[in-house]
């Protein structure tokens, strides 16, 4: 798995020296997309109540503001990411919140009420498709024992044209992750696929 990590690390440290705290910088089209994977991914959390939230994946931490915007008020925020330069990024940006911590590494080692990761599981390079789907149920299950009310995480579908899929992304089977997680993680499952993207968002309840 450490070959998997290092490929990613290198690819994102890249895209932010390249084009700095942006959506372009974590490999998004634009903020409105990114705000619209935002939203998809936070209806894993009732806004009213307070909360702990592990960001898994954060680059920039880009979350956290719109956390702010959206009327999330009560909630602290881990933003952990494997490129040590997102992580001093997002340190400078948010350095002087008291509700949020930034860690380096590449899974949740600590419970927090609810874990979200948005486009981790996009660019798979060139691994196997065998040795990336293996990371991604690692993934999950790390998410799902780390989260204690729930967790919500999104993929490229399968369902993309076609014409306009590249090899070194990973474009994922909806019904396979809703059943993997349906049947080994919980119940409560529910799939998004009614977005206007090109991709699904899967919310995990406990």
């Amino acid at each position: 798995m450490n070959h998997i990590l290092k490929k990613i690390d290198e690819y994102y440290t890249e895209k932010l020296l390249a084009h700095g705290p942006t959506p372009a910088g974590v490999d998004w089209n634009g903020e409105e997309g990114q705000n619209l994977r935002f939203t998809q991914l936070l209806k894993i959390i009732p806004q009213k109540e307070p909360f702990s939230l592990t960001d898994l994946g954060c680059g920039y931490a880009q979350l956290y503001p719109f956390l702010i915007t959206n009327g999330y008020a009560d909630f602290s925020y881990t933003g952990i990411d494997i490129s040590k330069e997102m992580i001093q990024q997002s340190e400078h940006l948010y350095n002087n919140a008291e509700n949020c911590q930034f860690l380096v590494g590449s899974a949740c080692i600590e419970p927090t009420d609810y874990c979200v990761a948005s486009g981790l599981f996009n660019v798979k390079l060139d691994n196997s498709v065998e040795h990336w789907e293996s990371f991604i149920i690692e993934t999950l299950e790390n998410m799902d024992r780390f989260s204690k009310k729930g967790f919500s995480c999104n993929f490229l579908t399968s369902y993309s044209d076609k014409h306009l899929m590249k090899d070194y992304l990973y474009y994922a089977d909806p019904s396979f992750y809703f059943d993997y997680c349906k049947k080994n993680l919980s119940r409560h499952v529910a799939l998004l696929h009614d977005y206007g993207l090109y991709e699904f968002t899967l919310l995990v309840r406990k």
